[in-house]
């Protein structure tokens, strides 16, 4: 197996497995509940809370490569305690790791977030995502943790989900005008993450949109892709409304940038363009994993 993709049925999971499998890699992948239904992978139940069973199958498909994906905001033990469960095996066998971080480690302080810049986090997830961190970190050294925002593509995401109840009437709530983050396309996350992956960095990497944006004029910018009335979209103060946690995080994104040949988008283009226009290059072009 090239491959194995923990947490691979969910928004970023599939997206990696796809572009994998048309690069030619054998790809193997995770799920919790159901598998992902992405043709030609491996898909392989998985309770990643449970150490031994993460052990025992990283053990039989000895992929030379594990991207972790894998979190839940409410549980720590997924996200922070999975994490080291699949860094320790995939060290035991000498895997490639790339483990999916997130912007919830900062605390919104600073202008912006390079990647030398220590996590303080200030919500119970950021405090599991940093956990996480530290433990990928010491388990393996050469391991790549790339930092990401709020992933949009497809109408799959749940800010794309909520953006459509909004619109249509079918809930309530609203999108907040000062909480900025840099919005990243799936397509364009999945393929930097692969190319990461067959590249000899190690460490933290920011992997986000060229834009940062509100949660307001990010959900405009949808709606008015999908025809969707974007005056029914309520905007207000996250400093007023709740709930806590950090407002402005924009991720740095420089170095991880000169490292790839994947162009990292900002939202106000990704949104305004066409399918065709919006997909990235390995879709346009022959590529191959190996």
């Amino acid at each position: 197996m090239d491959l194995l993709v923990v947490g691979g049925s969910g928004l970023l999971g599939r997206e990696i497995t796809r572009q994998a499998r048309l690069a030619g890699a054998r790809v193997g992948a995770t799920f919790h509940h159901r598998g992902g239904g992405v043709a030609g992978v491996a898909w392989e139940p998985l309770d990643i809370r449970n150490r031994a069973e993460v052990t025992a199958l990283i053990r039989r498909c000895r992929p030379a490569t594990v991207v972790n994906t894998a979190f839940q905001q409410s549980d720590w033990v997924t996200t922070a305690d999975g994490a080291a469960h699949v860094a320790a095996a995939a060290a035991a066998i000498g895997a490639r790791l790339v483990h999916v971080s997130s912007d919830a480690v900062f605390s919104g302080q600073r202008e912006s977030y390079g990647e030398a810049v220590p996590p303080d986090p200030t919500t119970a997830y950021g405090a599991a995502k940093a956990a996480a961190e530290t433990a990928v970190r010491g388990i393996d050294p050469g391991a790549v943790v790339a930092r990401t925002s709020l992933i949009i593509g497809g109408g799959d995401s749940q800010h794309e989900k909520f953006v459509s109840a909004l619109a249509s009437g079918t809930t309530s709530g609203v999108l907040f005008t000062d909480d900025i983050r840099c919005p990243v396309h799936v397509s364009d996350l999945a393929s930097a993450l692969l190319e990461l992956a067959r590249s000899r960095y190690a460490g933290p990497h920011h992997v986000a949109g060229a834009d940062p944006i509100s949660r307001h004029e990010l959900g405009t910018l949808i709606a008015r892709r999908d025809g969707l009335d974007d005056s029914r979209l309520p905007g207000g103060l996250r400093a007023e409304l709740g709930p806590a946690g950090p407002l402005d995080v924009r991720l740095d994104c420089t170095v991880t940038q000169s490292r790839l040949a994947t162009r990292l988008r900002g939202a106000r283009e990704f949104l305004t363009r066409t399918p065709l226009e919006s997909a990235p290059d390995q879709y346009l072009s022959e590529l191959r994993y190996r």
